[in-house]
């Protein structure tokens, strides 16, 4: 073998490349392994048509902790991101508009369009859910309790637990309901209007392969409301230059810290001898000794292919075959000759400027499972549009723009033996289709689109079924249990094997906490916990 590190990590995404910052501030000698030619994971920005640039699969902000932006000094590293006028616009099929964000009031005036109900009780349910991801905030960067850990599990589990302690039955009950409810009742038990139900209820779906009736879908409507954008919590916004802006600076500050980053080096083998991860093996041959392996790639991926068989127990690999992953997602960027025109909003607004929401109700939602769920596909599906170059002018042209479609409901694999790679051009086609029906002359706009189906976003970026959680957020896989219980500390089944990315707790999204929260374990391990800041 090769030079010995103290730890290699497998793929250079966001969560590695935060893990490795705090390794190597403690001292540790780190090599990141990417199999990609460039670092950032699905946080990366490509020029897909001369002169049109974007992110290529995450794609907007919010979740990244204020912990890590701090520890790494990304702000004085160039980070920069623009927080989103409102937050979400939604076209209705009566013609009409709701446009959720930009205040409590300005809000309250939206749903008073559609139930004086909905207007008023939305105060209380803003604090019912600011109450629970509070308590979620302050779990994000710790790591779970690891059952099978005797005396310790109790404390971490006591320890973690006061801040449940600390609510009121009322707000108790609001934790029980968003764990285990689906998103329609939730929603059904505050608000009467569809639309409003709809505003709320998407996020319950985006990167989940699931109805808003599906139980524990609430639990996801939760997850993506306890971020925070320049301090304004909730808050959603853009990086400006991409999301491969935020990795790039990563990057930086970690080659500072005296990171090791190889390009272009796949991992086809996690090493192990005598029951402990000793290195990997490079799918050119080369084999790389390490005192410890740190997979920044997704559970399935990593158990599934990369170590093998006789190296993990078979009730490990029968819970781990249980695993859930694919998120149903199709993500799409558009290059435009000009702006989106809005039947129910004309010409140029703040709206171009947040999420455009299309679909409409939590019917549509359904049917748009349903239909995925029968036929691989709906030919309505649930569409996100963000348009960053109204706030970047880097990204297009001048009088050009570039869109994001983030696009669910996609089955990972397509009935009938059929393959993505016969159906994605009609795919995109579709989802063309469902813009153009709200906004005319969209189709003839469009100069160019990157298409990345399911299987090309597992192809591309490693994300097994599309998957861009590394696995179902559901109330089976989270916390202890993500991936799975007694290995929910980032801890992996063999000695010196440890996860950092999202298949752990917190979850998906571009947050940094399972990064941080891994490498806090590690330096524990290794003995130097006082070392961690």
């Amino acid at each position: 073998m090769t030079q010995k590190y103290d730890a290699v990590i497998i793929g250079g995404g966001h969560n590695g490349l935060v893990c490795a910052f705090y390794l190597a501030q403690a001292g540790l000698k780190v090599r990141i392994l990417e199999r990609r030619d460039v670092v950032g994971g699905a946080a990366v920005t490509e020029e897909f048509h001369p002169g049109f640039r974007n992110s290529v699969a995450s794609y907007t902000v919010s979740l990244l902790q204020p912990k890590v932006i701090a520890d790494m000094k990304l702000a004085d590293h160039g980070y920069r991101v623009i927080e989103r006028p409102i937050s979400n616009f939604l076209p209705q099929e009566d013609g009409g508009y709701l446009k959720l964000g930009g205040g409590l009031e300005r809000t309250q005036a939206e749903f008073r369009k559609f139930s004086a109900h909905d207007a008023e009780v939305l105060p209380q349910y803003y604090e019912a859910l600011e109450t629970v991801a509070e308590v979620l905030r302050g779990l994000a960067l710790k790591s779970p309790p690891n059952l099978g850990e005797g005396f310790r599990t109790l404390i971490d589990g006591a320890l973690q637990g006061r801040g449940l302690a600390k609510l009121s039955l009322s707000q108790k009950r609001d934790v029980l309901d968003l764990f285990t409810k689906s998103a329609r009742s939730f929603l059904d038990s505050w608000f009467e209007s569809e639309a409003v139900k709809a505003a709320f209820g998407f996020d319950a779906v985006v990167g989940n392969y699931a109805s808003p009736d599906t139980p524990s879908s609430a639990y996801v409507l939760l997850h993506h409301v306890f971020g925070e954008v320049n301090g304004k919590k909730g808050a959603w916004g853009h990086s400006v230059g991409g999301m491969g802006a935020i990795t790039q600076v990563m990057a930086k500050v970690c080659a500072e810290a005296g990171v090791e980053i190889s390009l272009e080096a796949p991992v086809r083998q996690v090493l192990v001898d005598g029951g402990k991860a000793v290195g990997v093996k490079l799918e050119s041959g080369e084999e790389i000794a390490a005192a410890r392996v740190i997979a920044n790639v997704g559970p399935k991926l990593l158990y599934d292919r990369m170590i093998a068989e006789s190296d993990l127990s078979e009730e490990f690999r029968r819970r781990m075959r249980g695993f859930k992953a694919g998120s149903g997602t199709f993500r799409m960027n558009v290059a435009l000759s000009e702006l989106p025109n809005f039947t129910c909003l004309p010409g140029e607004g703040e709206h171009h400027q947040s999420g455009i929401i299309l679909a409409p109700t939590l019917d549509y939602m359904d049917e748009a499972f349903l239909d995925a769920k029968r036929y691989g596909w709906s030919k309505k599906p649930i569409v996100e549009m963000l348009i960053p170059s109204t706030v970047d002018d880097s990204l297009a042209p001048p009088g050009q723009h570039v869109a994001s479609l983030f696009c669910q409901q996609f089955a990972p694999e397509l009935p009938d033996g059929r393959s993505w790679d016969g159906e994605r051009e009609l795919a995109a086609d579709a989802i063309i289709d469902t813009v153009e029906a709200h906004a005319p002359g969209f189709k003839k706009s469009v100069i160019a689109r990157q298409i990345h189906s399911p299987l090309d976003l597992e192809r591309k970026f490693g994300l097994i079924g599309g998957d861009i959680m590394h696995g179902n957020m559901s109330l089976d896989q989270l916390w202890s249990a993500r991936p799975v219980l007694g290995h929910g500390s980032y801890r992996g089944p063999i000695k010196g094997l440890y996860m950092c990315g999202a298949g752990t707790h917190p979850g998906g999204g571009v947050t940094g906490a399972p990064g941080h929260n891994a490498a806090r374990v590690i330096i524990a391990d290794r003995g130097g916990y006082g070392r961690f800041r």
